[in-house]
């Protein structure tokens, strides 16, 4: 499981870089840390970890980020990332 060794976490303790991890492995039944390559794409290979992490990621003021969302496309699925840190994964293409 190539992660970025960032560790900005979400509501559930996880950061939302492994939440998409752990989604497309359970889509593909498998346990996260089997989600390697070359079977399967790098995070990075998609989107940035870090930086999906950070974006919606509680101020260092301990205010929330405003709503939003990201979509991009990871191991054949098309990924959402919502502000909530909710992770909706659909696909396969």
């Amino acid at each position: 499981m190539l992660l970025s060794a960032d560790r900005s976490e979400s509501a559930d303790g996880q950061s939302i870089s492994f939440n998409v991890i752990a989604a497309i492995a359970e889509q593909e039944g498998v346990d996260p840390v089997d989600l390697e390559p070359p079977e399967y794409d790098a995070l990075y290979e998609s989107i940035n970890p870090e930086a999906l992490d950070s974006l919606f990621e509680t101020r260092a003021n301990g205010h929330q980020r405003p709503t939003g969302r990201v979509e991009f496309p990871f191991c054949g699925y098309d990924v959402v990332v919502t502000s909530d840190g909710e992770v909706d994964v659909s696909g396969p293409e």
